[in-house]
């Protein structure tokens, strides 16, 4: 039951977690490379090392946000119910 419960707050997490994870990956980029938008992968202008180098670049960043919000999420709801709500999807 209590994993059903967690369902909505794991969805709303997601969707907080990208939020986050786009506004992070926009600002590094605009550090590393000096400008506003990554390169699109169907854009001439670019080559496959920059497109490639962005790719990378959003998918570690996505990635480490996205475990960062649901382990937040998970020990947040811990500390609240004492329900883990990883258990049992072994």
């Amino acid at each position: 039951m209590m994993k059903i419960l967690y369902k909505p707050l794991g969805m709303a997490a997601g969707v907080i977690g990208g939020v986050l994870a786009r506004a992070i990956f926009k600002r590094v980029w605009k550090l590393a490379a000096g400008e506003d938008e990554a390169p699109n992968a169907t854009n001439a202008d670019y080559g496959w090392r920059q497109v490639l180098a962005a790719a990378a670049l959003q998918g570690a960043i996505f990635a480490v946000v996205k475990a960062a919000v649901d382990r937040g999420a998970a020990e947040g709801v811990r500390k609240l119910t004492g329900f883990w709500p990883g258990d049992g999807d072994k």
